[in-house]
This record gives C-alpha cells, sequence and structure tokens, in this order.
C-alpha cells in the first residue's frame, strides 16, 4: 500500500467491484485505452480483472483510492527476454475525478515503486495521439518523449500515431 495524501495505492479488492465497473465503464476513457480494456465494463469483468491483477508479487497492480473508492489504476508490467529491465506503465482514471492532479500523484509514486522494487533501469508508455492529457501528465512527470510510431494504432476505426514516452531510473532522482 502506498498512501499519498488524499489518495492510496492499494491492491485490487473483492469490495472495489462495483466502484470499478462504474468508473471503468465509460468510453471516454475506452478511447484513450487499448482494445484490451473492455466496454462496456462489467461487473463481470471488474471481478476478474481483480483476480488477474493481484496475481503478481511483488505486486505490479493498483487500484487508485479516493474516499474509501476504487477510482482508477495504475499498473507495470515487466518485460522480459532482452527488454527484461524495461517496465511499461499504465493507467485510467474515473472521468469525475479528472483534472484534480490524482493521476500525478500516482504516477510519480508508482514509478518510484517500480524503480526501487524491481530490477529495471526505464519505464515507458505508449500514448495516442489524441490522448494530450497524457501526453501532458507524462512530461509533468520526468517521462520524455522517445518515438512517434506514425500511423501504428487504430482505435474507433481510425489510424493514428503512437507515442513512446521513457524514464531512465537515473532521471528519477526527485
Amino acid at each position: 500500500m502506498i498512501e499519498l495524501g488524499n489518495i492510496t495505492l492499494r491492491n485490487w479488492q473483492e469490495k472495489d467491484i462495483k466502484s470499478l465497473s462504474r468508473n471503468a465503464n465509460n468510453k471516454n476513457i475506452w478511447d484513450m485505452l487499448r482494445d484490451e480494456f473492455p466496454f462496456p465494463y462489467t461487473e463481470l469483468a471488474a471481478k476478474q480483472w481483480i483476480t488477474i491483477a493481484n496475481k503478481s508479487y511483488p505486486a505490479t497492480n493498483f487500484a487508485i483510492v479516493y474516499k474509501g473508492s476504487a477510482i482508477g489504476g495504475i499498473g507495470v508490467e515487466i518485460q522480459c527476454d532482452v527488454y527484461r529491465q524495461n517496465a511499461e506503465i499504465g493507467y485510467w482514471l474515473g472521468e469525475k475525478y479528472w483534472n484534480k492532479g490524482i493521476v500525478t500523484k500516482a504516477l510519480k509514486a508508482m514509478t518510484e515503486y517500480a524503480f526501487e522494487t524491481f530490477d529495471i533501469t526505464r519505464i515507458f508508455a505508449h500514448v495516442f495521439e489524441s490522448n494530450i492529457a497524457s501526453i501532458r501528465l507524462l512530461n509533468r512527470c520526468g517521462f520524455t518523449e522517445e518515438a512517434c510510431l506514425k500511423r501504428s494504432i487504430i482505435k474507433n476505426d481510425k489510424v493514428q500515431d503512437c507515442y513512446i514516452y521513457s524514464i531512465l531510473k537515473q532521471d528519477n532522482s526527485g
């Protein structure tokens, strides 16, 4: 568990099913995420995610909790083979909670946690060109643009660019 003042990052729990499905079941969120993130987001999808999210130790996926409710999620996926010192980070937040600095706190804390907990030297994120808020967030949290993969994704039948942002362990000094 990571305490961050008014928010907490903690493991997903059965009691989160209703708030997870309520906050995640939003097309505006789905539009900025990979298609594997379900839409509509049902209670069954929430239950399945909670089972999957809690399988790793040390934990790699956390609920973002505000006033006792899970309002979003953040996690890292440790890469393998020649990429084994890399982790991909991803996050989402219920639309009602956007523009309150919540994900900024969560991303900074998760970056620090990942570098301290896992044998990694680089954390990266893929972000769609249409997700201007996430691009700004990554910049604010010390990530830098590494690449623009031209016309590399299709979301809602629209081809768009995908940016790769990263932060290196030595960059994360404070």
